[in-house]
């Protein structure tokens, strides 16, 4: 066995499968009981609804519906993913280990730069390879990107004020975000680019 793992870790599995038995319980005979017996009081309830507000509807049809609605609700339970393991022992050690803060950083924690960084990075390494990529997604968010910097700062757009955003921007920076590069611009004038929408 590799690695180490407590008891509880090991035996788990078989806990949990026990538990979903006896919560299951019974056999299918009382499960189509039950199924039963829950569309017959769905059913009778709205009956003595629709016809405390006049309405009568064939109960074929309505036995038929709540059926349908039955089915569908087991198709759906039994296609869910299964719920998340409860946290080991170990899990449970660690979290209460990274929750006293001793000025340590929490590496495992939801980095919200991280995450934008990861909302760059992927479409730019798509588009290092195919330029079309490049100029359909990383081209219109560094627009979008100018168009909130100058508005922020400015109160125009390249839109709404094209000759005042224009001289704002500079000629190099508005020449690439109006037309598309041929070729997927190299990370050093990717660097010059935004370092120019930061003077912004």
């Amino acid at each position: 066995m590799s690695g180490s793992a407590s008891i509880d870790d090991l035996l788990t599995f078989e806990e949990d499968r026990s538990r979903r038995d006896d919560r299951e319980g019974g056999s299918r005979a009382g499960q189509v009981v039950r199924t039963l017996a829950g569309v017959a009081a769905v059913v009778v309830v709205l009956i003595v609804g629709l016809r405390a507000v006049g309405l009568r509807v064939s109960l074929l049809i309505l036995i038929a519906g709540v059926g349908a609605v039955f089915a569908v609700r087991r198709v759906v339970a039994a296609l869910a993913p299964p719920p998340p393991p409860p946290p080991s022992a170990a899990a449970r050690a660690r979290a209460r280990d990274a929750a006293t803060d001793d000025g340590t950083w929490n590496w495992n924690a939801r980095d919200a730069l991280r995450t934008a960084i990861n909302g760059w990075e992927v479409p730019l390494d798509w588009s290092a390879t195919r330029p079309e990529r490049f100029t359909g997604v990383i081209l219109p968010r560094l627009g979008e990107l100018a168009d909130e910097r100058l508005r922020l700062k400015h109160g125009v757009t390249r839109d709404s004020d094209p000759v005042r955003a224009r001289a704002l921007l500079g000629e190099r920076l508005w020449t690439f975000l109006e037309t598309p590069p041929r070729r997927t611009p190299s990370p050093r004038d990717l660097a010059v680019i935004v370092a120019e929408l930061e003077k912004i």
